[in-house]
């Protein structure tokens, strides 16, 4: 099972980290890219238990969704003594 959210369909996506140097006041113009490296940018996940389609499942659900109420948790029933 990729690490998605159920919800929102956050996933881990790629982008770049860059090093820049150079200072405008040394008679530059200003900061260039002087090397750049792939980096992983990943979303904040939790296994949550949820309601699904009237089925309770576990999932993954970014903290965004969590918070905004997107996620249906169960009703917990207490055991009779």
């Amino acid at each position: 099972m990729p690490r998605v959210c159920a919800f929102t369909g956050r996933r881990t996506v790629a982008g770049w980290q860059k090093v820049e140097k150079g200072k405008r006041r040394d008679g530059g113009v200003g900061n260039k890219v002087k090397g750049r490296t792939k980096r992983m940018v990943k979303p904040n996940l939790r296994k949550v238990t949820t309601v699904i389609d009237g089925k309770v499942v576990k999932v993954y659900a970014s903290a965004r969704a969590i918070k905004s109420g997107l996620v249906v948790k169960p009703l917990k029933v207490k055991k009779a003594e």
